[in-house]
């Protein structure tokens, strides 16, 4: 909107062909509007006002903070990871229409008062990163992923599961510069921060806590891990947590122990476990078969630092076309479940699904392109005035760590709208899939007299009817859906 009429250009290789701008409400984000009717069906609203504060004085507040909040989540999903991005949406129909609190045709027209035209400034969502980077915001931004995880599975207070299994896990994210807290890390060689991310097998994540750079893989896990599993055991009978062989730590096992929650981790291998593991190691007699082969043994370990002996599965692996090797290929399973609670089969079993929860972590990497980018600088001017009082940075290790926690929000939301879709196929969708195939749907906006029709191509019309039947099957626009809304993870 805004632009002059009139032909850019006409290609060389078809003259007949004439490019124009027009002044027309288009949009090629139309998913947007699903996105928020989405959230809206799960409560996040009512979990942002339950959840999060905004200090800022509203006699001078130009842009809510919720419609802040739905403008920074839904520019993230829809795959417009850089807040300068905003500036060129400023004035696109659809956002306007999708973060605004107004009803009927009151965000497309001019504002009145101090309402909003258009979409905020890109300086302005910075600042709502500094507003939520305090200690109460970032743990209310916790609080709304896991309340909101609830709400899509249909789960309530005096509801329980019978089993549910959390994946903890550490990844890199690099940056460029020298943000606060990030250093340089020598096993992945690059410059990043090292935070920790819980994801449940539902396919939600549950929280995150950003860590500096160069920390040990288990630093601060229990500290992390252990409320989040205390809230959920309200919800879930028996909780399983499956880390891999960074984290086994005498305190975080002791912990989990003490707490009645099962654990099953990869264990490094070391000198005491390669001795138990010896006779084991060595083929039987006769041809070995072209598929492979896979054994099971029971050991019982205690490491130096540990008080007590511990059940370890010791597996043995002869992969096809490695006949021929002289040593078999091996691995270690920690557990305290016991035997007759699950088999060593099943124990390697359930922690292969660990490669699910790895295989997600890196698509929410490559969907989100989350870049944790806030650094300070410092001002001298203001609005082209000199400061004249001391100016207070913001914390932009806290701030950084918001933008982590918002990118997950986002996250969950788009696998809950992905999810939608699989409910009639077999073959999961993933984000990037969804955003292709639903968010990204060019769109017309139309106004006549009360009324806002937003048009949409014929082609995209199957995907948008089937997505919003499901939505108001499982989530019914009156009333909570119910339990189970989802069905409940095997």
């Amino acid at each position: 909107m805004g632009e002059d009429q009139g032909t850019l250009f006409s290609p060389e290789y078809n003259r007949s062909i004439h490019v124009e701008a027009r002044p027309e409400r288009l949009s090629s984000d139309g998913g947007a509007l699903l996105l928020r009717e989405l959230m809206e069906r799960l409560g996040y609203s009512s979990l942002f006002r339950k959840h999060l504060s905004d200090p800022r004085d509203r006699t001078r507040v130009t842009h809510p903070f919720q419609e802040l909040l739905r403008t920074i989540l839904l520019l993230q999903a829809q795959g417009w990871s850089d807040h300068i991005d905003v500036e060129r949406l400023r004035q696109d129909p659809i956002y306007r229409l999708a973060v605004s609190n107004r009803r009927t045709q009151r965000p497309l027209r001019e504002a009145e008062g101090r309402e909003p035209e258009g979409l905020c400034s890109q300086p302005t969502l910075s600042r709502l990163l500094g507003t939520l980077g305090d200690e109460e915001n970032r743990a209310g931004l916790g609080a709304v992923l896991r309340e909101a995880s609830l709400r899509r599975m249909g789960l309530r207070r005096g509801m329980r599961v019978a089993e549910l299994t959390l994946d903890m896990d550490s990844l890199p994210q690099e940056v460029f510069g020298h943000q606060p807290g990030s250093e340089w890390n020598g096993h992945y060689r690059i410059r990043c921060y090292h935070p920790l991310v819980v994801r449940s097998e539902w396919g939600d994540y549950l929280g995150a806590r950003l860590r500096e750079g160069n920390v040990h893989t288990a630093d601060g896990g229990l500290e992390f891990v252990l409320p989040i599993l205390r809230w959920l055991a309200r919800y879930v009978e028996r909780l399983w947590l499956r880390i891999d062989a960074g984290f086994p730590e005498p305190m975080l096992l002791s912990a989990l122990e003490a707490e009645d929650f099962r654990y099953l981790a990869r264990l490094r291998s070391n000198a005491t476990l390669e001795r138990l593991a010896a006779p084991f190691l060595k083929r039987p007699p006769g041809r070995p078969p072209a598929e492979g082969r896979l054994w099971l043994h029971e050991l019982k370990y205690r490491a130096g630092s540990w008080s007590q002996s511990r059940r370890v599965v010791l597996v043995v692996v002869e992969r096809a076309g490695e006949q021929g090797h002289l040593f078999l290929d091996h691995f270690f399973l920690l557990t305290n479940a016991s035997t007759e609670e699950m088999s060593a089969e099943a124990l390697l079993a359930h922690y292969r699904q660990r490669g699910i929860a790895e295989k997600d972590l890196g698509e929410w990497n490559q969907a989100l392109e989350l870049s944790l980018s806030s650094s300070p600088r410092p001002k001298t001017h203001y609005r082209g005035r000199l400061i004249d009082r001391a100016y207070e940075e913001p914390d932009c290790f806290a701030a950084n760590e918001a933008r982590l926690l918002l990118s997950l929000i986002a996250a969950n939301l788009m696998h809950a709208g992905a999810a939608l879709l699989d409910r009639e196929i077999t073959a999961r969708t993933s984000r990037q899939r969804f955003r292709q195939l639903v968010l990204r749907s060019a769109a017309r906006v139309l106004l006549s007299g009360r009324r806002i029709t937003i048009v949409i191509g014929a082609a995209q019309s199957p995907l948008w009817k089937r997505w919003i039947r499901e939505l108001n099957q499982l989530y019914p626009s009156r009333g909570s859906p119910g339990f189970p809304a989802l069905p409940s993870p095997a």
